[in-house]
């Protein structure tokens, strides 16, 4: 189980942190309106992904039986997962000079989030594989990483929030790009973990 808060807690601070449309939002309704309204949209996960989780774990559950198709996602995750270890290292910075137009609200950081591709290929890939497996021995054991994923997701994204808020060029300081270089040190390791996984499914 605190394997599976680790997971969680490491995978949440990547999602948090990693510069996409969600952030973009969180960070420029901070820029525009404040830090609240920053704050509201760094919450839409918990709720757009609700439907997401479900449709995604109903997939892997009827294919579960399938060994070779579960180590082909494992796999697939794995180089997933290198891609986005990848994307942390060539971090340059964000600007926080951005023009985006969104109403104020949270529904639109929902709505984002639904239509972002990301969560989905997530939950099928990497977060469906880790937390199926331990579901099986023990329904309550995948509380553990959706705890740890959501509370540093959404406490990351409000941090970024706060301090964009207090420095328009945080997320071009040195400070933030260590911390993406330093996450996808941690991810190379899933990375080989979730490859090496997905071949013993295959054997």
């Amino acid at each position: 189980m605190i394997e599976l808060l680790i997971t969680g807690i490491t995978l949440g601070l990547y999602a948090g942190f990693s510069p996409g449309p969600l952030l973009v939002l969180v960070i420029s309704q901070t820029l525009k309106n404040g830090y609240k309204e920053g704050v509201k949209v760094a919450f839409a996960p918990i709720i757009s992904d609700i439907p997401i989780i479900a449709v995604c774990l109903l997939f892997l559950s009827l294919i579960s039986s399938y060994s070779l198709i579960l180590g082909i996602i494992s796999i697939i995750g794995g180089f997933y997962l290198g891609y986005l270890a990848y994307e942390c290292f060539k971090t340059r910075g964000l600007t926080a000079d951005i023009q985006l137009e969104q109403p104020k609200s949270l529904q639109k950081g929902v709505i984002l989030n639904l239509l972002n591709p990301a969560p989905y290929l997530f939950w099928i890939t990497i977060g469906g594989p880790i937390i199926i497996p331990p579901y099986v021995e023990n329904a309550w054991s995948p509380l553990w990483f959706i705890i740890g994923f959501y509370t540093l997701l959404v406490g990351s994204k409000i941090a970024l929030a706060y301090a964009s808020g207090k420095s328009r060029d945080f997320l071009a300081e040195k400070t933030y790009i260590y911390i993406m270089r330093s996450l996808g040190a941690v991810l190379l390791i899933f990375s080989f973990y979730f490859i090496i996984h997905g071949l013993e499914y295959m054997i």
